[in-house]
């Protein structure tokens, strides 16, 4: 291949006359020191080391009315840092730097990084050879219209001060009297840093006569004219009227438009005449070079004979590094000795490749390029050449992969998500079908996670639900496949020899599980709740298979959590049940198809009714009577729990309206408030206006709340019992022992009351253990000036033990069922109490 002519670098021309000082020299030294060398920018050096640089462009920063002009050290006004350029770039890199960066200087450094000399942009003006372009451009509108012309009396102090303000490199200077102009420029300061007489008057200090061009001649005669008398700056004139100042920078900008133009000449013409079109060569080097592909083109041998910047960039290696040399240095091992025998064959054959490649570069790391080799033979020469043109596509390959990670696994714990399972599902369905093989399907879902969420945060409800997934994977076998669905939801694929398969590796999972998690320093359970269904037995295809292993799952926790169910059909009956139930759940609350039942509570001492608790009921016209066991938990599921509350509410308002109206005084009638309700804040404020609206005091209404209420916010918990207690609410805490007990909790919450939980009543007086924690119960409660309720009396024993014991109230069947409104007034009139201590 012909080599193209060397294109003009900055070595061609730059100036090796660096004239330095130190950082402590003087200005008026260093100024002194550039007029003896006639240069217009001095470096500033520090320990052998540039530094920084000042130009007589700088003047105009100074204050000349500071009398400490003259001592002040060069290193306070200096420029820094220094811009520099190698002295191998091409001319047309240092016009972009000094056009970039509105600079008139550049230091020139070597090969090895050492200064060398200095360029500017006088130095490229002389040295284009487009006098032939300038010739035949006109000066026109080429030039600063807008140029400051000041009086003569003007001193020159305010004479550059304007200047400044203005950020202008000359001035005109009109002296009336002579009707004559002069001229002040940046350089011109200089000499009133080495002699400063800042009081003189501007047209003592201005340059005189002024050098006049017409705006009709051309650039080139501007040129001319600025050479001969080494000046940088005419005044441009037509017809005697002054029309503004041309100076060299504008030279300059015709010449980089120049550039341009001679740039688009070539490529027109670079298909037309490649072999003998200087310029067409010259573009195509500077293609090559500016081309964000990387591009080598090699010898018919294989020997590299060139590579572009944009090589070096994807690569890491230098051009002097692989020129010589094959290509084979990039090879990254990963192809085997086929993937090149077709490459090449396709390149012989069609004279072209493309397809994705893997290499490696300088500093070891693989990377995916997009590669296209061309085989390209000149005229009138039998010798071919290869060109490899590539781009690095691994941020792109990247992309794709991370695009699929997102559509089929999840983010958080890096698991197939649904999308994935499914398909997986559905192969392993088809290979099940030929083969007469069996599969499990097996939901897994952890048991109270919310309450871990509200209660730990939900940063660390994912690193547990990382945890889980780790632990799961670490029980499966080679061949199984978990899957997270969303939440806290697991699921299992499985090839399985027989149903004990399926139950052994049920309790692997469980048996896992039941280790406590170290979580932000906490000991965390986590239990769950496993449903499976079997293939074929339970479902052909896997929707039913889904649906089934879920029925199950739920199936299991309805018997108590931390357990596992194999699907039965009797649980399908059971699912379709609850679906049953949920849809009629919202339009039994909306039409008041609840029902208010009241238990009285007995005081031991006085016999006498010790209040009324409100206890809900669901009678479904389809369903038949429906357990608060089964409607509770519903609710809460739907989101629905808050408006239940706010139904009993009102109704246990209304009820104790009519009580008045009708004179029943049985004391305080207590309803039971959801653990949501209390954390939401919102309960003060509903007992409120119930209270308002029926004309009600708070002294005839408790709240029954369980101690899980406060686990989730126990702060937001303390300000909504408090708010209750001001109205005069009184507050119970119910099924106590039985939940997360804190005995802190007696004496920082304002409650009133406990009701010691149903299944310790029923142990005794015959069980020891219970025995004893009843009567601990009775005693702590007294000491600590609380009432004690026992719920679920049912025998004489139990209610004769409570007696001795000193506890306060009993509810339960021993001495009334849950009664409707009916009964519970025929009730009230039978005992025949019309007034009742509370």
């Amino acid at each position: 291949m012909k080599q193209t002519r060397h294109p003009q670098q900055v070595s061609d021309i730059f100036s090796r006359k660096l004239v330095c000082c130190s950082t402590d020299t003087s200005l008026v030294d260093a100024v002194r020191l550039m007029q003896v060398h006639n240069i217009s920018a001095i470096f500033i050096k520090k320990r052998q080391e540039i530094v920084g640089i000042w130009t007589e462009a700088d003047c105009i920063k100074l204050d000349f009315t500071d009398s400490n002009l003259k001592h002040i050290e060069i290193q306070s006004v200096m420029s820094s840092p220094v811009l520099k350029i190698s002295c191998q770039q091409l001319l047309c890199d240092a016009a972009l730097i000094f056009y970039q960066h509105s600079v008139r200087h550049l230091l020139v450094i070597d090969n090895n990084d050492l200064p060398c000399g200095v360029i500017s942009i006088s130095d490229i003006v002389r040295n284009q050879g487009l006098d032939h372009y300038l010739q035949f451009r006109p000066i026109k509108e080429q030039y600063h219209k807008d140029v400051l012309v000041v009086p003569s009396y003007l001193t020159l102090s305010e004479g550059v001060e304007m200047m400044r303000e203005r950020t202008a490199q000359v001035i005109l200077v009109y002296n009336q009297q002579q009707d004559e102009h002069g001229i002040i420029t940046q350089r011109d300061l200089l000499h009133l840093i080495v002699e400063p007489d800042s009081n003189a008057s501007c047209w003592s200090f201005a340059s005189r006569p002024l050098y006049r061009v017409s705006s009709k001649s051309s650039l080139f005669d501007a040129y001319r004219l600025m050479s001969t008398n080494n000046v940088r700056h005419l005044v441009v004139t037509d017809d005697l009227e002054i029309k503004g100042v041309l100076a060299i920078e504008h030279l300059v900008n015709e010449i980089e438009s120049a550039y341009y133009s001679e740039l688009e000449k070539v490529l027109e013409q670079r298909d037309i005449d490649l072999q003998h079109s200087q310029r067409n060569l010259y573009l195509a080097n500077k293609i090559i070079d500016a081309s964000l592909d990387g591009i080598m083109i090699t010898q018919q041998n294989g020997v590299i004979m060139q590579v572009n910047p944009a090589f070096t960039a994807l690569t890491g290696y230098q051009e002097y590094e692989v020129v010589g040399k094959h290509p084979r240095i990039l090879s990254s091992g990963k192809h085997g000795k086929n993937f090149y025998v077709k490459m090449w064959q396709s390149i012989t054959q069609t004279g072209v490749w493309q397809g994705e490649i893997c290499n490696r570069k300088k500093n070891g790391d693989l990377y995916v390029e997009w590669l296209t080799i061309i085989a390209i033979r000149e005229p009138n020469d039998d010798e071919l050449v290869y060109a490899a043109i590539f781009s690095d596509i691994t941020e792109r390959k990247t992309a794709e992969d991370k695009i699929v990670q997102l559509a089929y696994f999840d983010e958080l714990t890096g698991l197939p998500n649904r999308r994935l399972f499914n398909d997986r599902l559905t192969m392993a369905l088809a290979a099940a079908h030929r083969n007469n093989d069996m599969l499990a399907v097996m939901f897994i879902d952890l048991d109270r996670f919310k309450e871990i969420n509200d209660s730990l945060g939900h940063s660390a409800g994912d690193e547990l639900l990382k945890m889980v997934a780790i632990r799961l994977q670490n029980v499966l076998c080679e061949g199984d496949t978990l899957a997270r669905l969303g939440g806290d939801e697991f699921v299992v694929l499985c090839e399985i020899d027989d149903i004990s398969a399926v139950i052994s590796l049920a309790d692997q999972i469980l048996n896992n599980l039941n280790t406590p998690f170290q979580l932000e320093g906490l000991e965390v359970g986590a239990t769950a709740s496993i449903g499976a269904a079997v293939y074929p037995d339970d479902g052909l295809d896997s929707e039913t298979l889904l649906k089934h292993a879920d029925i199950a799952m739920y199936r299991s926790k309805e018997v108590g959590r931390n357990s596992f169910q194999l699907f039965k059909p009797s649980m399908n009956a059971r699912s379709l049940e609850r679906f049953a139930m949920m849809s009629r759940f919202q339009y039994a609350l909306e039409n008041d198809e609840f029902e208010l039942y009241f238990q009285p509570k007995q005081c031991l001492r006085s016999k006498a009714i010790k209040g009324v608790e409100a206890l809900l009921r669901w009678q479904d016209p389809a369903l038949g009577i429906i357990s608060p066991a089964q409607f509770i938990p519903l609710a809460e599921e739907l989101g629905l729990i808050v408006k239940l509350d706010l139904w009993v509410l009102n109704n246990a308002g209304m009820q104790l309206a009519l009580w008045q109206q009708q004179g029943i005084t049985a004391g305080r009638l207590a309803i039971n408030i959801s653990a949501c309700h209390l954390s939401q804040g919102s309960l003060s404020s509903s007992v409120e206006k119930m209270l308002q609206r029926y004309n009600l005091s708070g002294n005839c209404l408790e709240i029954e709340l369980t101690e899980s209420s406060f686990i989730s916010s126990f702060s937001q918990a303390k300000r909504e019992l408090w708010q209750l207690k001001k109205m005069g609410v009184q507050i119970a805490l119910d099924d106590f022992g039985t939940g997360y007990s804190a005995l802190s909790y007696l004496t920082k919450l304002p409650i009133d009351t406990l009701k010691i939980d149903a299944s310790f009543i029923a142990k005794v007086p015959d069980e020891y253990g219970n025995s004893e924690i009843v009567a601990a119960i009775v005693a702590m409660a007294n000491s600590l000036n609380l009432k004690v309720i026992a719920e679920g009396v049912e025998k004489l024993a139990q209610y004769s033990y409570l007696l001795e014991l000193g506890c306060d109230v009993i509810q339960g069947y021993y001495y009334c069922r849950p009664l409707t409104q009916r009964q519970w007034l025929e009730f009230y009139q039978l005992q025949n109490q019309p007034t009742v201590i509370s």
